[in-house]
């Protein structure tokens, strides 16, 4: 299968690799050389392929893949043939001597609502809702004001709201089930399913399935560094100027003119297009890519090398200027 494949294949690169070097080649012009070499094979393995569209090409694709197991191969074609090429076909240890085909219409995944006072059915404990808003998270819920938008929403828009995350406690919990019994608010709250990276991928695939994203607060800091970085000229520029840049920026950011800004020379503030202070776009834009490029680099990397300064030698202290021989007796 493809595991094995790419396994042999990287013990010959890598060993012959390791050869080559070994007798004096140059390691970035092999690694450039093994790099075009696989683009051009892959170039020719594109020319070469072609489309599988039936069942039975799609079986005996299955079976190499399943190692030359046959009847996985016509399971795996007919769950393709009920799902579509674009579904989502999960294989899992079964509990029974056979191998089964089961069809889920939507997802699946062993978790219930957190508390009792979200069941609305009369028809056994159970919660069903349609035409629900899902509320996806990675992380635990405590704080009900994290609710209060997608509560508005929910009720705004008359829509049952289904909150799926790590957890859901404290204050957060208490204001879902006074909303459900006291408003009537159609809501329930579930906790994700797995652990881990496991967790967050069960919620990606939440989300594929539903049209969503899923919230996550380290995702979040990520905007809100950008948006305090985004200040940073302006606070350096006003910094150097003597004022206070923390004013400076406020009274900016509160400014409905988008054309505002701070002339730094002249200590006012300005119409920047009028005053003749223009930025061309493509600089702004090339240094926001540029700079957020370089720091994400910076902060995934386990170790950076950088070049040390090399701190001058003091200038020696001048004597004095010495006495002039051979004057003595002179006044």
């Amino acid at each position: 299968d493809g595991t094995t494949t790419a396994t042999v294949l990287a013990h010959s690169i890598a060993k012959d690799g390791f050869t080559r070097v070994s007798n004096g080649a140059n390691p970035n012009e092999v690694r450039t050389g093994v790099q075009r070499a696989v683009s051009a094979v892959v170039a020719a393995l594109k020319d070469l392929s072609k489309p599988v569209t039936t069942p039975e090409e799609i079986a005996q694709v299955a079976t190499i893949s399943a190692n030359g197991d046959k009847e996985i191969g016509d399971l795996i074609s007919s769950a393709m043939k009920r799902v579509g090429k674009n579904g989502v076909i999960t294989v899992k240890d079964g509990k029974t001597l056979n191998d089964e085909l089961e069809v889920i219409e939507g997802m699946k995944f062993d978790r219930g609502y957190i508390s009792p006072y979200f069941i609305n059915s009369s028809k056994g404990q159970k919660v069903e809702f349609e035409n629900a808003l899902l509320l996806l998270s990675e992380k635990k819920i405590s704080s009900a004001q994290m609710l209060i938008p997608a509560l508005e929403l929910a009720n705004a828009q008359r829509r049952p709201l289904v909150i799926i995350a790590e957890d859901v406690d404290g204050e957060a919990l208490t204001t879902l089930v006074l909303n459900r019994l006291k408003v009537g608010l159609q809501v329930a709250a579930v906790k994700a399913p797995g652990f881990g990276d496991n967790r967050k991928n069960q919620l990606t695939d939440l989300a594929i399935a539903t049209g969503g994203i899923v919230k996550s607060n380290d995702e979040e800091s990520g905007v809100n560094i950008v948006k305090a970085a985004l200040t940073a000229p302006c606070k350096t520029i006003a910094k150097n100027a003597g004022v206070d840049s923390e004013r400076v920026v406020n009274k900016l950011l509160q400014s409905p003119d988008p054309n505002e800004g701070y002339d730094a020379l002249h200590d006012k503030y300005v119409d920047m297009i009028q005053a003749g202070i223009i930025d061309p776009t493509k600089v702004v834009r090339s240094a926001l890519q540029d700079a957020a490029g370089v720091a994400s680099l910076l902060s995934t990397a386990d170790v950076v090398v950088t070049e040390i300064p090399k701190e001058d030698p003091p200038m020696p202290a001048g004597g004095g200027m010495g006495g002039m021989g051979g004057m003595g007796g002179m006044y």
